[in-house]
């Protein structure tokens, strides 16, 4: 699974950036984006997204349906 973040609600903030431990986030053109081939929702690293957990917006964050 990976996760995606909704370019409408994104304040590119960065609070999201130093927090993922794989590293799968970078600054796009606009806004942040998440490389959903390395993004791992932090399964193996910690009990919830960590992008989500700093995130000041909610819904900002989502879970990228296949």
């Amino acid at each position: 699974m990976s996760l995606y973040i909704v370019a409408e609600e994104c304040i590119s903030c960065g609070d999201c950036l130093p927090v993922c431990p794989t590293d799968s986030i970078k600054e796009g053109a606009i806004v942040f984006e998440i490389n959903k081939k390395t993004c791992t929702e932090c399964n193996g690293d910690y009990d919830e997204p960590q992008c989500v957990k700093v995130c000041p917006i909610d819904n900002c964050i989502l879970p990228l349906v296949a």
